[in-house]
């Protein structure tokens, strides 16, 4: 089965502490290679400030808000090869 590689999108700001909790995870997760990150500071739009605000850090994976404030390794990998698969079928 031939799989491509997820989007993920990390909404965060300068100094958010569980915004480096949840890259810890990702990085933990040991499944870099299974998709494509993008991190946005909220800060530099007024938009996702206002959508975001407080709410942070959310990652999004393919498009859909997966994960806030916390995650897991575990639980983004699982998160991870479920939009994987999907985006194939």
């Amino acid at each position: 089965m031939n799989f491509q590689k997820a989007s993920v999108i990390l909404y965060t700001r300068p100094g958010c502490h569980l915004c480096d909790e949840v890259k810890d995870q990702m990085l933990a997760a040991n499944c870099d290679g299974l998709y494509n990150l993008e991190e946005v500071n909220i800060e530099t739009d007024p938009v996702l400030k206002e959508r975001y605000g407080l709410l942070i850090p959310v990652v999004s994976i393919n498009g859909i808000a997966a994960f806030k404030y916390r995650m897991t390794a575990s639980a983004f990998r699982e998160s991870l090869n479920k939009a994987r698969k999907s985006a194939v079928s």
